[in-house]
Formats: structure tokens, C-alpha cells, sequence
């Protein structure tokens, strides 16, 4: 702080600023996180969210889960996880807390509600881990009311679905302090691999970056599995084929085999890319980019989830291109 600027702040202003600073330096610089030291809050235990704790227990970590529908973290429990009665509850128990939630509101109400939320919970120097896809602005907001509580804030999302979480292979997008996300690698290294992006809020738009390229790949590989179909391909043949050419990509290893077998289940819901597409469309505006396959490929999924398709998994987006060509993709019968 300027000799200059003390000058004009009353001396607990003034004292209150260098405790912060201490004390976040002092968090930052502390011993390694391990399993021994280290007491894990996890909130949100669906598709996702349950795998990637489930990794964190495995590895002997004391965790403390809520969630809310109880069932939906009961695997976990089973596992020795404590169950917490309100995010408030969890932070009060943990050092780092994690959070997997569905909606930007429900980042907000599980980690900044005033009464029940992780923030008011949380000891200074603990760390809030969203690992949401939301909104960058958001992001932002959280961080700056965890400074101010002498706390860290990361946005962490990931990329990988279901097998990349049930593996520990996810790709997470880190944004916030650097030295913080380099601190909680041991927890990120047993979910998948962490990538620094930046600032706070540079997590998300990573994902989001992420999200449009998803989309318009996998409008490109349920196109491509409609074509080969109607020109009379063998479609399970059509994918091995291209699997390994230049069209490969992650989607077709995680989807194509499932899409042909009209397993629609989620590995990641309908509901939330149309969120997380909705999201980068309104970042568009903002930024003033004009990204035509974006909007494409919300429209498809809007119309999945306007027939009441939206708790079903992203590659049903191929049920959507057969109602537009009135076709049912199947493979042939050897």
C-alpha cells in the first residue's frame, strides 16, 4: 500500500488491508495438501460430480458431501463421506470446498447466500472450487467476495463427460490465482489434468471456448452419420473408418458407438449445454461476435429439449436431424 494512500485511511483500515495480505500469503505458501492436512467439502453429486469425488475419497481424503437429493450422494456415503446439511455446513468442515452444480443460480445460492451459503462457512484461507460450467462475470463476483473474506476462489470447469470423470481423465480449465491452482494440483491430478487459463473468469470462457467447439463437432458427426445412412453406408463400418482419419475426434470415441446403439443416457445433460450454449451466445453479444455454427447448434438442442428430450445426453442431437429428414439412423444387421 502507497506511503501516500495510508495517509488518508483510518489505521484499522489500514491494518485490516496487510492482515488480508498475510494472511493469504501465508495460506498460499503452506505445507503441501495431502490427505493428512487437508479436509475436502464437496456439493453436487450428479453425473459428474459424483465420480470426481468418488476419485478424491479413494485417495483418503476426509470429505464431507451435500447434495440436494439425498439419494443422489448416497454411493458416496457408502464410501465414508460425511453428509453436511447445507453448503454453509460443508465449508464449516473443509478446507478446500468443490462445487458441481447445474445453473449459474445455483452457483450463486450454494456459494454466496448469505445465510446457507459455502462462503459464510468458510475459515480464511480456505478455497472455493467451482467446478460449474457458468458465467465468467460470475466467476469474477465470487472471487472478489472470497478476497474480501481473506478466502480463494477458483472456476475450474471440465471437459471429458461421464468416462472422463468415471476415469480421471478430465481436461480441467483453471482460472484465478496461479499459485493457488498449482497448490490444489495433488486433488486436480486425481480428476484429470489441470490447465491454467488466467485471471478469474478465464476458466469459464476456456469451457465455453470448449462448448462451441463441441457443438459443432458433434453437429458435424450426427450429419455425417445421416448422410452415410441415406446413401446406403453401413454406418457402424462408416465411423470405424473415419475413426482413425482425419475426422476422428473425441466426440465420435465417446458417442458414436452409443449413438448407434440408441443409448441416449447422459453423460452430460441436454438441459445444461443448452445452458452452456446460451451462455456463449450472450458472451457473443457482448463481445460483439457474430458465430453462425453456435447458434445452429442451439437452435437443434432447444428443439431436443422443446419435445421434452432435455434430461437425455448430447448425443441425442442425432434424434433431432432424423425428425428434420425423417430418418432413423441404424446400423445394418450383418
Amino acid at each position: 500500500m502507497p506511503l501516500l494512500l495510508r495517509r488518508f485511511l483510518s489505521p484499522s483500515v489500514v491494518s485490516s488491508f496487510f492482515l488480508r495480505r498475510s494472511m493469504a500469503s501465508s495460506s498460499i505458501s503452506s505445507d503441501p495438501i495431502t490427505p493428512s492436512n487437508t479436509k475436502i467439502g464437496w456439493i453436487g453429486t450428479g453425473v459428474m460430480g459424483r465420480s470426481m469425488c468418488g476419485h478424491l475419497i479413494k485417495a483418503g481424503y476426509t470429505v464431507t458431501v451435500f447434495n440436494r437429493t439425498i439419494s443422489k450422494a448416497q454411493t458416496l456415503l457408502d464410501m465414508g463421506a460425511n453428509l453436511a446439511d447445507s453448503p454453509n455446513s460443508v465449508a464449516a468442515q473443509s478446507d478446500v470446498v468443490f462445487t458441481i452444480v447445474g445453473y449459474p443460480s445455483d452457483v450463486r445460492h450454494v456459494l454466496l447466500d448469505p445465510k446457507s451459503g459455502a462462503l459464510s462457512g468458510l475459515r480464511q484461507g480456505g478455497v472455493l472450487v467451482d467446478m460449474t460450467t457458468s458465467e465468467p462475470s460470475l466467476a469474477e463476483e465470487i472471487a472478489k467476495a472470497a478476497s474480501f473474506k481473506n478466502c480463494f476462489s477458483i472456476d475450474a470447469p471440465v471437459s471429458g463427460g461421464d468416462l472422463g470423470a468415471k476415469n480421471g481423465k478430465l481436461s480441467i480449465f483453471a482460472g484465478g490465482d496461479e499459485t493457488t491452482v498449482k497448490r490444489l494440483d495433488p486433488l486436480f491430478s486425481l480428476m484429470g489434468k489441470v490447465n491454467f487459463m488466467g485471471t478469474s473468469g478465464k476458466g469459464q470462457f476456456a469451457k465455453l471456448a470448449n462448448q462451441i467447439t463441441i457443438a459443432s463437432t458433434m453437429l458435424g458427426l450426427v450429419e455425417g452419420l445421416i448422410y452415410a445412412h441415406k446413401a446406403g453406408l453401413d454406418v457402424k463400418k462408416f465411423l470405424e473408418a473415419i475413426s482413425t482419419g482425419a475426422a476422428g475426434s473425441k466426440s465420435i470415441d465417446l458417442y458414436g458407438d452409443r449413438i448407434l446403439k440408441r443409448d441416449f443416457d447422459p453423460g452430460f445433460y441436454v438441459n445444461h449445454f443448452v445452458k452452456d450454449l446460451g451462455i456463449c451466445l450472450n458472451e457473443c453479444q457482448r463481445m460483439g461476435l457474430a458465430l453462425p455454427g453456435l447458434a445452429l447448434a442451439q437452435q437443434l438442442y432447444l428443439s431436443l429439449k422443446a419435445h421434452g428430450e432435455g434430461d437425455l445426453g448430447t448425443q441425442a442431437l442425432i434424434l433431432a436431424l432424423e425428425r428434420l429428414n425423417n430418418v432413423s439412423v441404424q446400423p445394418s444387421v450383418s
